[in-house]
């Protein structure tokens, strides 16, 4: 029988700690742009048709495998990071630009294009992580490291629907203006 601090070194070591704030990255553009943004159209009084397209923008979810040997293959030259480290350092700055670009637009399609950015560049970081997940640590750890990062995931979801729904509400208005 595992003792309890050997428990508490599993999840408490500085590898699950990364893979915790790994998952919230990866959650919290995920429901940025397919909820929340869906919510913000409806009220701008964009059409449900038009909405459902944004929709399309979620396949680069579906097919990221087809980018995958890319990124296994080409090298960044960032050699202080290291392969995967520097592709999700170019990954994640791609989802944080890209959430600045779609923060602005002013135009449907300039948001679907933002929309699509975002989903490949985060279906990009999800890749990543996965890959440096199974090669950080042994098997005996994939399944703290997995569970945690599942763990911020999932509060990174929350956030990023109520929170910034209720941000919303707060600093905005409940009144959209799509002709501007």
């Amino acid at each position: 029988m595992k003792k309890k601090s050997d428990f508490l070194k599993i999840f408490l070591n500085i590898k699950s700690i990364r893979m915790f704030l790994f998952g919230f990255s990866s959650g919290l553009p995920i429901l940025l742009v397919f909820s929340t943004l869906s919510v913000w159209l409806v009220k701008a009084g964009v059409s449900r048709s038009t909405i459902t397209m944004f929709s399309w923008a979620a396949l680069a979810y579906s097919f990221k495998f087809i980018w995958t040997p890319l990124i296994d293959n080409l090298h960044l030259p960032f050699k202080n990071y290291g392969h995967r480290k520097s592709w999700l350092l170019i990954s994640q700055i791609m989802i944080v630009l890209s959430l600045i670009f779609i923060s602005f637009t002013e135009t449907l399609i300039h948001t679907a294009v933002g929309a699509v950015l975002i989903a490949f560049s985060s279906a990009t970081q999800d890749v990543l992580i996965d890959a440096y997940r199974i090669e950080s640590a042994p098997q005996k750890y994939q399944g703290a490291l997995s569970s945690l990062y599942i763990a911020g995931y999932r509060i990174a979801m929350l956030v990023a629907g109520a929170g910034s729904l209720w941000l919303a509400a707060l600093f905005g208005t409940e009144i959209y203006n799509q002709d501007v």
